[in-house]
């Protein structure tokens, strides 16, 4: 098996050679929306990237020039940009974007099968090789019919797609609640930070609506500190592990993809994390600048120099309860707006960020605020958590079921029928 094909070295009986002209046609009926028109219109934006899903729908009237029409269990693959794993299998006509290529599968294919082959490594490593242009590279039908594989017999076919299918269905019912819980996250903070815990009347700030009983203050009036961080070149190899922007992950630090430094001992105690430490994004894109996480791990980390260290009085205002009001979606527009803009980059100073006001409630107010939050954050984390392992498990035997290492008739994976029946 070469690393753009599925042509395999020992093939089981049954599987057939064949080329992907063979397993399907390409469908070019032309379309011109109409504009009071109602069919479904399906574009790039419409396509999940890497999963066989839709992540939206349009209109007819929503476009206007022409179109490919689909029908019902054609393939949509978006030529554009092929990397981007962008394939599904439709349910329902409609017509779709001209940087869409529309397969209809012949007698030997299942549509569903169609549809999981390409977003297999091997076919979508083919597809990238036979693009053309450089800002906006495009693949064509007339590269991608020359595929290779190994195509099993159809009732494997059918039988291959119904596990991956069930494993879908899993991925999406995962991504579903993290949607779901994002959304009662943003619900309950709004409530919070304008009503609190108490039941008591609100009063009307600078800040917007809190509870009468809350102060509104300057940040700087709780600050023990505001440090900027080192600037150092990162590297793969170093004594210390530096910290930086992409290491921000909804509101925490995570030590994935890091970069070390080398450092004197002084150097190392300066710039050294502690724990509930607040690492503060100053400079970026307006749409990255203020973005916000607390430092809570065991281990030597330094901070980089475009973030600002923020160690808050923890008598008086909480750490965890800070992070959670800075990494409120309408607290970040508060902090976009105090950012000073250049071209491609914003900044806050840690002089005005001293200056940006925050309401402060009692500490055992903060403290239940922050339990609260922290349970979401904590059902978000689990279900993306499972979101990543199933994605991971399909990658793995959609592989393996399409280059023949697993027969689907051999495997036993019981927790996959436990999904289905959640599902």
């Amino acid at each position: 098996m070469t690393d753009h094909s599925l042509l395999l070295d020992a093939p089981p009986s049954g599987w057939k050679p064949v080329r992907f002209n063979e397993i399907c046609e390409r469908v070019q009926n032309a379309a011109l929306p109409s504009a009071d028109g109602q069919r479904l219109y399906l574009g790039l934006e419409h396509l999940a990237s890497g999963h066989p899903t839709l992540v939206g729908r349009g209109k007819e009237s929503d476009v206007r020039s022409g179109k490919t029409e689909f029908h019902r269990g054609d393939v949509l693959f978006g030529k554009l940009r092929p990397y981007l794993r962008k394939s599904v299998l439709v349910s329902e006509e409609g017509i779709c974007s001209t940087d869409i290529l529309v397969f209809r599968a012949t007698e030997i294919c299942a549509p569903e099968f169609l549809c999981l082959l390409t977003h297999t490594d091997e076919f979508v490593g083919h597809a990238k090789a036979t693009t053309s242009g450089v800002q906006h590279p495009r693949t064509s039908w007339a590269g991608l019919q020359e595929f290779k594989l190994h195509i099993p017999p159809l009732d494997e076919q059918r039988k291959i797609a119904g596990v991956l299918g069930v494993l879908q269905r899993a991925m999406e019912q995962q991504g579903r609640l993290i949607a779901l819980t994002a959304e009662l996250k943003k619900a309950l903070l709004h409530q919070l930070f304008t009503q609190g815990l108490r039941g008591e009347p609100q009063k009307q700030t600078e800040i917007g609506p809190v509870p009468e009983s809350w102060g509104v203050v300057a940040l700087g009036e709780y600050l023990t500190q505001a440090q900027y961080g080192i600037s150092a070149k990162g590297s793969e190899s170093g004594r210390y592990a530096v910290l930086r922007m992409t290491n921000q992950r909804q509101g925490r630090i995570s030590s994935d993809n890091l970069q070390y430094v080398e450092l004197t001992p002084d150097q190392f105690q300066k710039f050294r994390a502690e724990r509930r430490d607040i690492l503060f994004n100053r400079t970026n894109s307006l749409d990255l600048v203020g973005r916000t996480a607390i430092f809570d791990l065991e281990g030597d980390f330094v901070f980089a120099s475009y973030l600002i260290r923020l160690r808050t009085d923890g008598e008086r205002l909480r750490p965890f309860f800070l992070n959670h009001y800075f990494n409120w979606e309408e607290t970040q527009v508060r902090l976009k707006s105090i950012a000073t803009r250049a071209v491609s980059q914003s900044n806050i100073s840690a002089s005005r960020l001293r200056g940006f006001l925050v309401p402060v409630p009692k500490p055992d107010e903060q403290d239940e605020i922050d339990e609260k939050v922290d349970y979401l954050d904590k059902k978000l984390s689990v279900h993306a958590r499972k979101h990543t392992a199933l994605t991971d498990l399909f990658r793995t035997l959609l592989h393996q079921l399409m280059a023949a290492q697993i027969r689907v008739h051999d495997l036993h994976l019981p927790e996959l029928v436990q999904e289905k029946d959640k599902a």
